[in-house]
């Protein structure tokens, strides 16, 4: 393969003789300099034609077409006329492609440097706006989880136990499986501090009291964030670029009270329990440590594990479950809810945040009005 090249030498009164040689081609344009055969073209100024030359032209590709569009709009701005007639059938045909329309002014976007100070701005206003969405938000569901306890709810039970199930019996593989692996990683970094003191007895205080308090509540929220929460804001935001938001609005039920409420309640009830399944995977995690590895008997390590852990240990945990699962079903269901209409805004909805008013339209443009024609035979 021979490198491009490319030669620029008088042909006549007038005129230049631009020769090209060699195969013009992405991978051989290396040491090609265009811009020096740009600049060659614009200084010749008493010229007033530009004869290309294409007897020693080999392989070509984009990098050809791409020069030859180039230097058409360095003649075009010269006022210089530029003559492709002995260039190949098929590189003619694609600039008269490439040059049938023009190029509309103002049809490139130019790069702008944003200043660091509007930039700023911008992410205090968006700040802003998110803790107005919150906070609109929270109070919605605040007022329909009073009417609540006052009267009847307006959403299925069906869909309730539906939530549940999905919460709760569905997650118990995912959760056991974590937190087994969080009570066997307690147990060996405990055992190694605690074997400099011949104290591995204590490996069931560390995983009971470690597992009940913090861990379990933990370790169940971050899995349940990722599963449920998700799953909540791809839902909600399926129904809402589906307009079944809106009609739901337009037959008078509150998208709050209908989507939201069953999916809060559900995760708040099964939260405390899959927190408690989870305190005993870990440490039925550190058990096994303890038996397989320190010779700890079965009986001593329950022993230890029972006088240990007391029922307020339990009840901090169980506590910030609820808790996590409250912000979980928050940010799952308002991230559904400020979904946009667009075909990638479901899964955008599940790791960020548009900024629009919960339960607000989207701009899309209105619907054609429907016409019907109805033929009466007489």
């Amino acid at each position: 393969m021979a490198a491009p090249t490319w030669t620029l030498n008088p042909d006549g009164e007038g005129a230049l003789r631009l020769s090209l040689t060699g195969d013009w081609r992405l991978n051989e344009a290396g040491g090609l300099n265009v811009d020096a055969v740009m600049a060659a073209v614009g200084e010749r100024s008493a010229a007033s034609l530009v004869r290309v030359d294409a007897a020693g032209l080999g392989q070509w590709d984009s990098l050809l077409m791409t020069f030859l569009l180039d230097l058409s709009r360095v003649c075009e701005r010269k006022g210089l006329a530029l003559d492709v007639a002995a260039l190949p059938e098929g590189v003619q045909g694609l600039l008269r492609l490439a040059t049938a329309v023009a190029e509309r002014k103002g049809d490139r976007r130019l790069a702008t440097r944003t200043l660091w100070i509007a930039e700023l701005g911008e992410g205090a206003r968006n700040l802003w706006q998110d803790a107005l969405f919150i906070t609109r938000f929270i109070g919605e569901i605040t007022l329909t989880g009073w009417s609540l306890l006052r009267r009847r709810p307006r959403f299925r039970q069906i869909d309730l136990w539906l939530q549940i199930q999905e919460c709760g019996p569905s997650a118990l593989p995912i959760v056991a499986l974590i937190s087994l692996l969080v009570g066997l990683i307690l147990a060996f970094v405990g055992a190694v501090q605690l074997a400099l003191f011949g104290a591995q007895i204590y490996i069931a205080d560390l995983v009971g009291l470690g597992m009940t308090r913090e861990m379990g509540a933990l370790m169940t929220a971050i899995i349940m964030a990722g599963r449920s929460g998700a799953s909540f804001a791809a839902q909600i935001g399926s129904m809402n670029v589906n307009l079944e938001i809106s009609a739901l609005r337009v037959m008078g039920f509150s998208p709050i009270e209908f989507l939201v409420l069953p999916r809060m309640l559900a995760l708040i009830l099964v939260m405390p329990i899959l927190c408690l399944f989870s305190d005993l995977m870990g440490m039925v995690g550190g058990g096994l440590v303890s038996i397989s590895f320190f010779d700890i008997p079965l009986t001593q390590y329950l022993h230890r594990t029972i006088e240990s852990v007391h029922l307020p240990d339990f009840l901090i945990g169980l506590t910030k479950g609820a808790l996590f699962g409250i912000l979980i079903a928050l940010a799952g269901c308002l991230r559904g809810v400020q979904c946009g209409r667009s075909a990638s805004a479901v899964g955008t909805a599940t790791i960020t945040l548009e900024y629009r008013r919960p339960w607000e339209p989207a701009s899309t443009p209105p619907a054609a009005p429907v016409s019907f024609a109805v033929t009466v035979d007489a």
